[in-house]
C-alpha cells in the first residue's frame, strides 16, 4: 500500500476509534514496548508506513516515514558519509524512526551533539481526533511561534500518531577511537567532567566496574 494510502488508513482508524471512544495502541516493530507504562487498546500497526521520503546530503536533511527502520536510515546516511546525530539505542534490529522519536531516547553522543529533539525539524502526524497535521519543515532555520514538532519527542504517542519525521543529520567522523582507563569512582567522575569541558572531540563517556571509556 503506497504511503499516501497508509496515511489515509491511519487517519481513518484514529477517527473511528475517537468516534467510538476506543483506545489505540500504536505499534511499529515493538522493540520499545518495555519502556513507559503498560498500554492497552486496539493495535494500530504502522510498521508498513515506511520508506525514506527525501534525503538531501548537501543540506544535511532527511525525511522518512515513521515506520522506516533505523537500519535503513543508517545505511542511506552511511553512503553519503553521514549519520544520525543523537545516536539512538536500537533495542532490536527492526527498531523504527517513529518509535525512536516517540520514546525520545538518545545515546552516548547526547551531551556532546544534542538529544533527539535537537535534530527534529518537522513532523507530520494524526492527532487523537483523526486530524492530519503538519508542523515544522525540512529547513534548518529559526521559526516564529511554537515548535510543536519537538513536543512529539518523548510523548510516547500520547499527542498523536507520527507519520513522517524530518531530521537534521551530521557528517560521519572518518575514524573513531575508544580509550579505556582504569580509575576509581572519584577519579573517573573528575576525569569525565574535565573531558566534557575540554576542546577535545569527545563523543562518548562511560564508566563501569572501574573502567572509564572515552570515545
Amino acid at each position: 500500500m503506497p504511503g499516501k494510502d497508509l496515511t489515509q488508513h491511519i487517519t481513518a482508524t484514529v477517527l473511528k476509534a475517537y468516534q467510538k471512544n476506543e483506545k489505540l495502541r500504536i505499534c511499529g516493530s515493538g522493540s520499545k514496548f518495555f519502556y513507559g507504562n503498560t498500554t492497552t487498546g486496539i493495535i494500530l500497526d504502522v510498521s508498513d508506513h515506511s520508506g525514506i521520503v527525501s534525503y538531501q546530503p548537501s543540506e544535511l536533511v532527511l525525511t522518512a516515514r515513521a515506520g522506516t527502520s533505523l537500519a535503513t536510515i543508517s545505511q542511506a546516511l552511511a553512503e553519503s558519509k553521514q549519520m544520525l546525530g543523537f545516536e539512538p539505542p536500537w533495542f532490536g534490529v527492526d527498531a523504527t524512526l517513529g518509535g525512536t522519536v516517540a520514546c525520545g531516547l538518545s545515546g552516548p553522543r547526547r551531551p556532546f551533539a544534542g538529544s533527539v529533539r535537537d535534530f527534529v525539524l518537522g513532523v507530520k502526524c494524526v492527532n487523537g481526533k483523526g486530524d492530519f497535521q503538519s508542523f515544522g519543515g525540512q529547513v534548518i532555520k529559526n521559526v516564529a511561534g511554537y515548535d510543536v514538532s519537538r513536543l512529539m519527542v518523548g510523548a510516547l504517542g500520547s499527542l498523536g500518531v507520527l507519520c513522517e519525521v524530518s531530521l537534521k543529520v551530521l557528517p560521519k567522523p572518518e575514524t573513531e577511537t575508544t580509550l579505556v582507563l582504569e580509575l576509581e569512582d572519584k577519579g573517573a567522575r573528575s576525569k569525565m567532567v574535565s573531558l566534557s569541558r575540554s576542546p577535545l572531540p569527545v563523543s562518548g563517556l562511560s564508566y563501569s566496574e572501574g573502567l572509564l571509556r572515552v570515545r
